[in-house]
């Protein structure tokens, strides 16, 4: 069905040119000819609340409007930067519960809407102009009387599955020519790396790859001309005249073993065209989950939705991580305590023992990056006066470790975790020239320039390793998220084998019977010295002689359950329906 545009949609765009855009005497006015142009009488037709109280700790805020189960609009007063109010409005989110839950956070200046859904992903979904609202109202379409698909033009989720099939194709080619599958692993993780590089400013000129891609089609060769790039990449001094002038050092890792690949007319084509795509807007968190799982597909555009959600992963980092440090956040009156709280995030360590390409240690950086933002805004708000020294984040990637047996998945994770720095601490410097741009216009003091540090990457060779996580010994951490592979009891000899399955057995002399597999996982989570432990199993876990095995061991040695959901389908690759499990030790303060 074509949707024409809501018959008002122009009278309200006429109207909001009349509006001086006052978010104390005009918001309930604007909103309520909004909601007239998507078929309803006003806001309280469509079951919405102004001012709705939410009880945040001690305190309680008014949230400017809430749709139960369908939206929360932030108004700001026209001119505001609304990248300044993410954290209040994600704040509002974080502390709605049951029906009230919303998909969608709306944050609105009357001139230009931000949508977000921080169920799927943490960048807004769209950004419009009230002025594109003839042409752009479906974004917005969610607010519709009659059921309408909303369209967004930032749907990282469409983007990221034709990304990955773009140089999956590459990938396959290749394969099919006989090279090497290890080497074009490694090759196409490195053209990956230029591919983001590229589109994250890191080279030395804007279409700096892509015109070597062109040159490689027109008079040179891949095997020479990528090697080389290669070799520059990986080198502490920098070229000083030629091509590769500028380049800088990058490393980690991914450019330590380097194994020339000559790209066929066809494989240069296809690069040609995904080198063309703009990677800046492919979300990593959910990149690496559908390539490592298409590269070992027979069928090259398989790409599908084999990944984990976003949502489920946050049924793990939000009560084991996020909640703690918002509670703490809240409670925290002082200019001291919160410099505290923020030298605190900068030291715990967080494991996943089955980090598979690396989407929970994703997102649990990105959270801490949004923590840390949290804690500068509430100092902003009540301590003005303070000024931000430390102008880089202080998280690191190296606060992060992860294990899994599948070498191609490891190097994924860290190339993962390598971008997830580069787009947090855009966001963080951001905000932090924001908030010196505010200061200098109110004091007329000087902004200091801020450099981006993103490169060389940080070797995470030690951070995140091949295993198998069961025998070897973990690093120590203060949080272990994770979702440990699924394999029931039974199965566990006729998959892995039985010299697998005895030495399981005999490092776990006191188990006994056929516990399904991810039990080992979490007695072995257990028994470290972490602070707080989230994992996902599979829901028999809650069933016979896993029971036994897992939860009521942990039960029995001073854990608590502290949230969990018993049973639900995963979203991820195993068609299975699987427990979330999130618990402390009664010993364990924090």
């Amino acid at each position: 069905m074509t949707h024409q545009p809501p018959e008002k949609i122009n009278d309200f765009i006429e109207f909001t040119k009349t509006l001086e855009g006052y978010e104390k005497g005009e918001a309930q006015t604007f909103l309520n000819r909004l909601f007239q142009v998507f078929g309803h009488a006003d806001c309280h037709d469509a079951g919405g609340k102004f001012e709705k109280r939410t009880k945040i700790g001690k305190r309680t805020k008014f949230e400017d409007f809430m749709l139960p189960g369908k939206v929360i609009i932030e108004m700001k007063s026209k001119g505001k930067e609304l990248q300044n109010h993410i954290f209040q409005a994600r704040e509002y989110w974080n502390n709605s519960y049951g029906e009230d839950k919303t998909p969608f956070v709306v944050l609105c200046i009357f001139d230009e809407f931000w949508i977000f859904n921080w169920f799927k992903q943490d960048a807004p979904l769209d950004k419009i102009k009230v002025e594109e609202l003839e042409n752009r109202w479906r974004a917005l379409a969610f607010l519709s009387k009659d059921p309408i698909e909303p369209v967004f033009n930032n749907n990282v989720e469409k983007v990221t599955k034709e990304a990955a099939e773009k140089l999956l194709k590459i990938y396959h080619s290749l394969l099919k020519r006989g090279e090497n599958k290890a080497h074009i692993q490694r090759f196409i993780l490195q053209v990956l790396v230029c591919l983001f590089a590229e589109d994250i400013g890191l080279f030395p000129v804007q279409g700096y790859f892509l015109e070597l891609i062109r040159d490689c089609r027109k008079n040179y060769s891949t095997y020479d001309w990528f090697t080389a790039l290669f070799i520059q990449m990986s080198s502490k001094e920098k070229a000083r005249g030629g091509k590769f002038k500028g380049v800088a050092y990058f490393n980690g890792g991914i450019f330590k073993e380097i194994h020339p690949v000559g790209l066929n007319e066809y494989e240069l084509e296809l690069l040609e065209e995904t080198a063309k795509f703009d990677w800046s807007k492919v979300e990593p968190a959910i990149f690496g989950n559908i390539f490592e799982y298409s590269m070992n597909n027979i069928e090259q555009h398989a790409t599908g939705a084999h990944y984990t959600y976003e949502k489920d992963i946050m049924k793990i980092i939000r009560p084991t991580i996020i909640q703690p440090f918002i509670e703490k956040i809240q409670k925290a009156q002082t200019l001291k305590k919160l410099l505290q709280l923020r030298e605190e995030l900068a030291q715990i360590k967080i494991l996943d023992p089955a980090c598979g390409s690396g989407n929970f240690l994703y997102i649990a950086l990105r959270e801490l990056k949004n923590l840390e933002l949290e804690i500068l805004n509430k100092i902003q708000e009540n301590f003005s006066s303070y000024r931000i020294s430390e102008v880089y984040s202080l998280i690191s990637v190296n606060q992060f470790y992860g294990i899994d047996i599948n070498l191609f998945a490891v190097e994924l994770a860290k190339i993962t975790l390598y971008f997830g720095k580069k787009i947090f601490n855009d966001l963080f410097l951001k905000y932090v020239k924001n908030q010196q741009l505010a200061l200098e216009t109110k004091n007329n003091q000087f902004i200091f320039d801020i450099e981006d540090q993103t490169l060389p990457f940080d070797d995470l060779d030690a951070n995140i390793f091949i295993e198998d996580a069961i025998f070897c010994e973990w690093p120590k951490a203060d949080f272990i998220i994770g979702n440990p592979p699924f394999l029931g009891g039974k199965y566990l000899r006729t998959e892995r084998g039985d010299e697998y399955a005895t030495k399981i057995y005999k490092a776990f002399p006191e188990v006994k019977g056929q516990p399904d597999y991810c039990v080992f996982w979490f007695r072995k989570a257990h028994n470290m010295p972490a602070k707080r432990i989230g994992l996902v199993g599979t829901n028999s876990i809650a069933q016979g002689v896993s029971r036994e095995a897992g939860l009521k061991y942990i039960v029995d040695k001073k854990g608590i359950i502290v949230d969990a959901v018993s049973t639900q389908v995963w979203s991820g690759i195993a068609n299975v329906h699987v427990s979330i499990v999130n618990w402390i030790k009664k010993d364990r303060k924090s």
